[in-house]
């Protein structure tokens, strides 16, 4: 009755372990360190890096516990902050201008349970330590911007059309296109409403001139400021992860605000540096026509720039722009045709229709793709036209290996923001007081553990320290599954585990309680442990279903720390119900399900009223010559000996023959009743 099958047992053992496994990094603790990556991503990040990091540290006497190269940076672990600090002013003035040289904090995990994917839960700002930035989006620059756009936008659809204007100007929020009658006026108003559908239109004629008046309409408006906002965000997650920081927190505040949290950065300067990268792509053409080694001496034509390929070749670009990564909707690393590393680029429906157009006027000539990031511009590939391209699709290879075409691909797909945006609000969270934080909050939950643990255990005796170690394991598997899923850990988030303790026990108290009012009800102890567990889970679901419901609402609706909490509520509701409901049943089996006659069960004192009777079933086929004898074995006390459970007498195990133990007093009050009914009987 009370016992698991063999793969039961295995389930929770294997559960065990793994909570064991994946919550063993959070006791290591992290390391200050100093983390170098490239600047622009034609900079290399190769053994050649490393070592020159390790001889400019070994040259000033700077101890580190650990150098290594991942994930596209080169890492130094310290002892302190003191020589992290240091060897970050070092290491800046040894590498120069094309690598960022940022602190950071790394896990000090040994290599075999990193190499197992065990690591770390990731901390919050709030107990990391790092920087907080809040940006205001310039929504009046982004709208100058998308002016600026549908200018150029309007200007080549005209073009395309074939519809003469006179002229084409910004003022204030508006376009003002002018022509010289009122008939081609209106061919180019019906042209460009089929065009730029955001777009609203409307007359204004002054003299012997008509203008066409266009402007952004209010609902596109408020579509832009959010699309801008959202690209923003993107653009600065994906500048962001590749420093490498761990989980940034980068969210929408308002109408018009982001909120940029870096946990582990304590540079300040760097961290503005890192948000104000930009990397876009502009495509020109190449100018063969030009001296080219007059323009390397120094005398370069007007109208053209010099550049140089990669390779190091030198050449001469036109300085006009014919299309830019404005137009870019999404980019791709993967291979030419050849095999060879490349990036797969697809355009929107201006860019495709402009590039078609270059492509057909310039057949036979060489096309320039030029890649810009922090003002230093190269020329990624410039090959010749060989037809005209259509579709959309890009291609951008030549002299980049797999590591740099996703890099450009991820650098082209965050482009530079929609939108200006300026910092109005900066702090920095030292590390030494996220740990105090992190030692105020383990602290309040080891203490509410212990005080849970100590009444649990002194209220149900045996059965209560099953109860604080199956409460012991829920904590240890949560734990773990936050670091499986790489969550990040923030003080709401310990409020959470602290709450999730005293909400676990719950589900140990209902079944503890169950198991009690069984044994009162006159039920054998294995019969009442089998039902205690059976009728209380149905009771631990439904209350953990509600509260489940309502950490899904807070993760649903809430943003930043409420998410933080909802989580880890969530995860420690599946656990406990795990742990309260299976692994300390399995518990009790294992301890008293192998016992065919158990006398007694170690669940505390159990109060009975006075005034209650319990009822037990009487033997079949009674007739009534062994009424006295029925009468002998039908009646039971109503209270047993305090500190004691119910007690069989019977082998069988069964409701009908359980006897309770109640003292001298039932004896004696059995023993009048029998005789009683033999006097009866003696007058029938």
């Amino acid at each position: 009755m009370n016992r698991y099958a063999l793969w039961q047992y295995l389930i929770i053992a294997v559960s065990l372990l793994l909570g064991l496994l994946y919550t063993l990094p959070n006791f290591y603790g992290e390391s200050p360190a100093v983390q170098i990556s490239p600047l622009r991503v034609s900079v290399s990040t190769d053994t050649a890096l490393m070592q020159r990091v390790e001889d400019a540290l070994k040259q000033a006497n700077l101890e580190t516990t650990g150098i290594y190269l991942e994930e596209g940076s080169v890492k130094a672990r310290f002892v302190d902050t003191d020589t992290q600090i240091k060897a970050k002013d070092l290491l800046e003035t040894a590498l120069g201008n094309d690598y960022i040289i940022a602190l950071n904090l790394l896990p000090n995990s040994p290599q075999w349970l990193t190499s197992l994917g065990a690591l770390p839960m990731y901390l919050g700002l709030d107990l990391r330590g790092g920087v907080h930035f809040m940006l205001a989006v310039d929504m009046e620059g982004a709208l100058d911007k998308s002016l600026d756009r549908y200018s150029a936008d309007i200007r080549g659809t005209l073009r395309e059309k074939k519809i003469t204007y006179a002229g084409l100007e910004k003022q204030a929020k508006k376009l003002i296109i002018k022509f010289r009658d009122a008939e081609t006026r209106g061919q180019a108003e019906t042209e460009l409403k089929n065009s730029f559908t955001d777009l609203g239109f409307s007359y204004e004629d002054a003299g012997n001139r008509y203008h066409l008046v266009a402007a952004i309409k209010p609902d596109a408006q408020l579509r832009m400021q959010d699309a801008t906002v959202i690209q923003n965000i993107t653009t600065l997650r994906n500048r962001v992860n590749e420093l490498g920081v761990a989980e940034p927190i980068i969210q929408k505040a308002g109408s018009d605000r982001v909120i940029v949290q870096l946990p582990g950065v304590q540079d300040t300067a760097k961290a503005k540096e890192i948000l104000g990268r930009t990397a876009t792509l502009e495509v020109r053409m190449v100018d063969d026509e030009q001296d080219l080694d007059s323009a390397i001496r120094g005398r370069v034509p007007f109208g053209t720039e010099l550049y140089e390929e990669r390779g190091g070749i030198p050449i001469l670009v036109k300085k006009q722009v014919l299309l830019t990564g404005e137009r870019i909707t999404d980019a791709q690393p993967g291979f030419d045709k050849d095999n060879q590393p490349a990036v797969h680029i697809s355009l929107d429906n201006n860019g495709s229709r402009i590039f078609k157009q270059l492509t057909r006027d310039n057949v036979g000539r060489r096309m320039a793709i030029l890649l810009i990031e922090k003002n230093h511009t190269e020329v990624v590939t410039a090959p010749v036209i060989r037809e005209e391209i259509g579709g959309g699709r890009v291609q951008i290879s030549g002299r980049m290996t797999s590591m740099e075409a996703r890099d450009v691909a991820l650098l082209l797909r965050a482009g530079a923001l929609a939108a200006p945006m300026d910092i109005i609000e900066e702090r920095t969270v030292g590390p030494s007081l996220g740990a105090d934080n992190i030692a105020r909050g383990f602290d309040s939950t080891l203490y509410g553990f212990l005080a849970v643990a100590i009444f649990i255990a002194v209220y149900y005796t045996a059965f209560g320290v099953i109860s604080v170690l199956a409460l012991g394991l829920n904590i240890l598997l949560l734990v773990g599954l936050l670091s499986i899923m790489q969550a990040t850990l923030t003080l709401p988030g310990m409020a959470a585990l602290a709450l999730t303790v005293g909400m676990a026990i719950d589900a140990n108290v209902l079944i503890n309680e169950r198991i009690r009012d069984e044994l009162r009800a006159g039920l054998s102890p294995q019969l009442a442990i089998h039902a205690g567990y059976e009728r209380a889970f149905g009771t631990i679901l439904d209350s953990n279903i509600t509260t489940l419901i309502a950490g899904i609402a807070l993760f649903a609706f809430g943003s930043g720390p409420v998410k933080g909490f909802a989580v880890v509520l969530c995860l420690g509701i599946l656990t406990s119900v795990f742990t309260a409901t299976f692994v300390s049943r399995g518990m009790v089996n294992l301890m008293y399900g192998g016992k065919r006659k158990l006398d007694y069960v170690p669940i505390g004192k159990i109060w009975i009223p006075d005034n209650q009777v319990n009822q037990k079933t009487i033997a079949p086929d009674v007739n009534s010559n062994d009424k006295a004898r029925a009468a002998d074995s039908a009646d039971v006390s109503a209270k047993p000996n305090a500190g004691q459970a119910l007690v069989t007498s019977s082998e069988s195990n069964q409701v009908g023959d359980t006897v309770v133990q109640s003292g001298e007093k039932s004896a004696a009050k059995t023993k009048s009743k029998r005789k009683s009914a033999e006097g009866k009987q003696t007058k029938s």
